[in-house]
């Protein structure tokens, strides 16, 4: 007798679902087998890879693409964002300065210049060029001096009620005097200084410190200062011809802006042991167009186009032993430098600079040694407020020893940013401090517990 139909069904049923119970499972097995197999050829190739390589590149920028033109005066700057972090106990949080505008707008009258082919971009070769290995020469270099770079001040918001209270020499009280052991000091000046002025339109967070402030800042032995930057401005003209004025008074040169924009791109010298400095300040980080130099305008040094920027460089190197760079660029608390940052800053360097200094992001960023000279991306801030971002508040002074020939060794000074003071850290703070820092350098650098960089081998 025959089994019903139904049996022969039900077995037929299940021999299919052993069947492709087997399929899934061998399916499932060649799959991980197959995933495991690109796993390891991405981690052994990568290790076989040089981690000298610059940042990748970001859509700001390409092999071909001009440099980004201002902001156009219609746009509105976004407002900042910040996680919920909380911030120190003893210390109020406030934000810092709203984001760079991204907006690309209509080319300004001076064009779109970009930066001299031979900078290279983020994808481009690598640091040195096979041109030179930054740092002083070996042996006797012969006289040297020593420059100081900090990164951003301001006398406004909850650092400037402080400061009203604690007087202005204690920003600089836990410091030892240490700019007035140098040569040359610069910081950047993030805002105007002011008793009038009318507050810029469009802006999220407006900026003035009291004259008197610079007081307490030439006493401490600051030399210099940059105004090339996206607050200088944050009072209107007037603002800025009153910090011209008062800067003027006190016997404290300054660069980055002027009446006119040759007088923004015009450089400050400095006569230091028999060692010729030549001091340059841009910023590539405006609210509007409105607030670049032209002709028979006041304002800023800006370096969208960077062509006038480039000229001011050489005719700089023509005149002076050591040039030197500060310039106002990248995005804020990114603590990655961008194709953008490098592209600009090789090519100051093939224009003659010696030394580039950056700032504006609000926080520490990589090193990179290019043809023989360092091109240091960010400082971070110094006297500032205190946001939420936990990486605003540790910062560094950036100390160059520098020949008559170019020639720089470079060296940090780590510091915590408190509210309107910063603090050397402790050896253990410090040390971590500078191993993120290498970190951030993309392995180009070596930083010591010193604080002494080498370029990486």
């Amino acid at each position: 007798m025959y089994p019903p139909r139904s049996s022969n069904r039900q077995r037929r049923q299940s021999s299919n679902k052993r069947r492709r119970r087997t399929v899934w499972a061998w399916t499932n097995v060649s799959l991980l087998l197959m995933i495991s197999a690109l796993l390891l050829y991405y981690f052994l190739g990568d290790s076989g890879k040089s981690v000298s390589a610059p940042p990748p590149e970001t859509a700001e920028v390409s092999a071909t693409a001009t440099a980004d033109p201002p902001p156009s005066p219609t746009v509105t700057p976004s407002p900042a964002t910040e996680p919920p972090v909380s911030p120190s106990p003893s210390v109020e949080p406030e934000k810092t300065p709203a984001p760079e505008v991204t907006e690309t707008p209509p080319p300004s009258a001076e064009g779109t210049a970009k930066p001299e082919e031979s900078a290279g971009t983020a994808a481009g070769n690598a640091s040195d060029d096979g041109q030179g290995v930054s740092g002083l020469p070996g042996g006797d270099p012969g006289a040297t001096v020593t420059l100081n770079f900090a990164g951003d001040v301001i006398f406004a918001g909850k650092a400037g009620e402080l400061l009203q209270k604690q007087g202005y020499a204690y920003s600089y009280s836990a410091l030892d005097g240490m700019f007035t052991k140098d040569d040359l000091t610069v910081v950047n000046l993030e805002n105007p200084i002011t008793s009038g002025g009318v507050g810029a339109a469009n802006k999220q967070f407006v900026f003035k410190g009291a004259p008197e402030a610079l007081d307490a800042l030439k006493a401490a032995g600051v030399d210099a200062v940059n105004l090339a930057n996206n607050h200088t401005l944050d009072q209107g003209e007037p603002g800025l011809l009153d910090t011209f004025k008062h800067l003027q008074e006190r016997g404290i040169p300054y660069v980055g802006a002027g009446k006119n924009s040759k007088e923004a791109f015009t450089a400050q010298y400095f006569e230091r042991k028999g060692i010729r400095i030549a001091l340059l300040g841009f910023t590539r980080v405006i609210p509007e167009s409105s607030w670049a130099a032209g002709p028979d305008k006041t304002g800023v040094a800006a370096v969208y186009d960077s062509q006038q920027g480039l000229k001011a460089i050489a005719a700089a190197k023509q005149k002076a032993d050591l040039v030197v760079v500060v310039v106002h660029w990248g995005k804020e608390r990114v603590e990655q430098y961008d194709g953008t940052q490098q592209t600009l800053g090789r090519s100051f360097i093939d224009a003659g600079a010696d030394l580039v200094i950056g700032g504006h992001p609000h926080v520490l960023q990589g090193i990179e040694p290019y043809k023989g000279k360092w091109i240091a991306y960010s400082t971070g801030n110094f006297i500032f407020t205190r946001s939420t971002v936990p990486a605003t508040w540790e910062t560094a002074v950036f100390q160059a020893e520098c020949t008559a020939g170019g020639e720089c060794g470079l060296k940090l000074a780590p510091m915590h940013a408190e509210l309107a003071r910063p603090v050397p850290m402790d050896e253990v703070s410090g040390a971590l401090l500078l191993q993120r820092v290498e970190a951030l350098s993309a392995g180009l650098v070596k930083i010591g517990n010193d604080g002494t960089v080498t370029q990486a081998r």
